[in-house]
């Protein structure tokens, strides 16, 4: 399964808005995981089982609530059983239809 979810605090108390501290937070613990996972401008993806992949996307979201009262998730999920290795698959093949 992929997990596509991004997590941020509502508030920021730096002068540009910036929450980019948080979320650090929230990415430390998804590598930290040892699951597969990669971090791009607006999402962290995570492949694994439901179970696992919830228990850390539960974690980060608590990190980030450590840092602002109020905390703001977005969860996509690709479930396909039986298929590991889909978060470089899934870009493989598109790549291959651009080559």
């Amino acid at each position: 399964m992929l997990f596509a979810f991004s997590v941020a605090p509502t508030t920021a108390d730096t002068p540009d808005g910036s929450v980019s501290a948080a979320v650090a937070e929230a990415v430390k613990i998804v590598r930290e995981s040892g699951l597969p996972n990669e971090t791009t401008a607006m999402f962290t993806t995570l492949e694994g089982e439901w179970d696992e992949c919830m228990d850390v996307i539960k974690r980060a979201t608590e990190a980030v609530t450590a840092t602002s009262p109020r905390v703001s998730l977005v969860i996509k999920a690709d479930i396909r059983p039986g298929f590991t290795g889909q978060i470089a698959e899934k870009v493989r093949r598109v790549e291959d239809h651009l080559a």
